[in-house]
């Protein structure tokens, strides 16, 4: 491994201040490093960093950080409107924006055009293919899926997806840190819908079908997979948690690129609740009222 590839990642630049980007930030903040949180515009940010500070207000109160570390993480963290001033000098970009190939080769091309060449680029995708997101950008061997689970500063997974032309370099300098945040990684192949997207989107379509079919209502098919597979949140929450709308589109993707893609087929309850705006939390409703 090379000098320049086995140091230490100090700045972090995370894309997107939504769901996920947020979280990835806290993370990384808390971790230590020097983190840039950035969108498209001022509201986003600011909320992206109000959710941090929520979060690490929630953390104090239930004795799971100090004050001081509070302080530290927030002094650690701050927003920009400009991609190019967020990326510039960062030793590891996280992108966190929509589920759309077009907008993410965008985004690595504008970073591939500042950051250093010895930059890791991750993306945070849960679907899309690796090597095509890198397709168009330099040195696509720095590129590679680091797929976070929401809430990130809760949940211990972190999926590292490695596309052909990703380095050993970068896997192991990823794998390093994803346990420096306080993740637990595993290492997976540039296939649809890697191992997790797969296998919990079977499940989640199963059950938006069973209530299309008036089966149990969500909370007792949720309760069902909690009380008696010990999952800690049923499938329908956490299409709520999720966002129906990034559900469906996974959805449609994999049904259109799996050989045997039929049961990705998207149930018409699913998108009946998106064209109504029924889009889960972010919306105020879903399979649950939040």
């Amino acid at each position: 491994m090379s000098d320049a590839i086995a140091d230490n990642i100090s700045i972090v630049a995370v894309i997107g201040a939504g769901t996920m980007g947020h979280g990835i930030a806290q993370v990384c903040a808390m971790a230590g490093c020097t983190t840039r949180l950035t969108d498209v515009g001022q509201p986003q940010v600011d909320a992206g960093l109000s959710m941090v500070a929520s979060n690490l207000e929630k953390g104090v109160a239930r004795g799971k950080l100090t004050e001081a570390d509070q302080q530290a993480t927030l002094a650690r963290l701050t927003g920009t409107t400009s991609l190019e001033d967020a990326v510039r000098g960062a030793d590891l970009v996280i992108e966190a924006a929509p589920e759309r190939l077009e907008i993410k080769r965008d985004i690595f091309t504008r970073v591939a055009a500042v950051v250093s060449e010895h930059a890791v680029l991750g993306t945070n995708t849960s679907s899309l293919s690796i090597a095509d997101i890198a397709a168009p950008i330099q040195n696509p061997s720095r590129v590679i899926g680091l797929h976070f689970f929401n809430p990130v500063h809760i949940m211990k997974l972190l999926e590292i997806v490695v596309a052909e032309q990703t380095s050993d370099d970068v896997t192991a300098r990823m794998r390093a840190f994803a346990e420096r945040i306080g993740k637990q990684p595993i290492v997976v192949k540039d296939a649809p819908g890697f191992a997790t997207s797969r296998l919990g989107l079977v499940i989640g379509l199963e059950a938006i079908r069973m209530v299309e079919q008036g089966v149990a209502s969500a909370q007792d098919i949720d309760k069902a997979m909690t009380l008696g597979y010990g999952f800690p949140m049923g499938p329908l929450k956490l299409t709520d948690l999720v966002g129906l709308d990034v559900r469906l589109s996974i959805a449609e993707y994999l049904a259109g690129k799996l050989e045997q893609g039929a049961h990705f087929e998207p149930p018409q309850l699913l998108r009946d609740m998106v064209a109504a705006g029924k889009l889960g939390k972010k919306s105020g409703s879903g399979f649950y009222e939040w």
